[in-house]
């Protein structure tokens, strides 16, 4: 019951935040960047060049990213939603080896018969949550995410059509849920964590929706979301 009523209030809050933040705001706001074009957004990373981003990139004295990365694309979904709009996540499966039970953007490595990211991205979309590329119109991308785990990601912005099908792939995916873009936006959910891994403490952004544990490179490609689409 009271995460019910937090998930109310958040998206009461929601509509009053999102009145002058319509798909046409976000197209503008996203237009010219182009997937393969680095240096957008406001990130500053240290050791990372203009428009790219990593898993320790908010840690003082954060070592270099793997010298071998293999390439990767997610679909950053925004879906229309009366009169709010909302990001489409994923809660993989616990038995996974990588990653398992975290939340996540649909999304995985690029393939040779991959055209360029935005295939991938569609593809991956669609395999993972059942997402046709029809309900999806691409406007750009965020800024390149590179994880401790040797990944490069390029993050796809689309706006979602509804109402779309949904069909889970039950080895990957637990389940797909949505969450307002207003609690995306809102400065005071990107807390900041820290664990230790490997004899070392890691920090990271958290995002705390109400039953849900957002962190890690997901939350960090979040928090670009919410630089680009904020007033500057």
């Amino acid at each position: 019951m009271l995460r019910r009523l937090e998930q109310e209030r958040i998206l009461s809050v929601g509509r009053a935040r999102l009145t002058a933040l319509n798909w046409e705001f976000v197209r503008e706001r996203l237009a010219g960047t182009d997937v393969g074009r680095r240096g957008f957004g406001t990130g500053k990373d240290g050791w990372l060049p203009p428009g790219v981003r990593g898993d320790f990139a908010i840690e003082p004295g954060a070592e270099s990213p793997p010298t071998k990365l293999t390439l990767a694309a997610v679909l950053v979904p925004l879906v229309k939603r009366e009169p709010e709009l909302t990001v489409l996540l994923t809660q993989r499966t616990p038995h996974l080896q990588a990653h398992a039970g975290q939340v996540a953007f649909p999304g995985g490595r690029i393939e040779a018969s991959d055209r360029d990211p935005v295939h991938a991205a569609l593809r991956e979309a669609e395999e993972e949550v059942g997402l046709p590329p029809d309900h999806v119109s691409v406007i750009g991308r965020l800024d390149t995410y590179i994880t401790g785990t040797g990944y490069e990601i390029t993050p796809v912005v689309g706006l979602v059509r509804t109402p779309y099908p949904v069909r889970l792939d039950p080895h990957e995916v637990a389940d797909a849920f949505e969450v307002p873009l207003a609690f995306v936006l809102d400065r005071a959910n990107h807390e900041r964590h820290s664990r230790e891994f490997k004899g070392r403490i890691r920090s990271f952004f958290v995002l705390p929706y109400p039953g849900r544990y957002i962190w890690g490179a997901t939350a960090g490609m979040l928090v670009n979301l919410a630089e680009v689409l904020s007033a500057r």
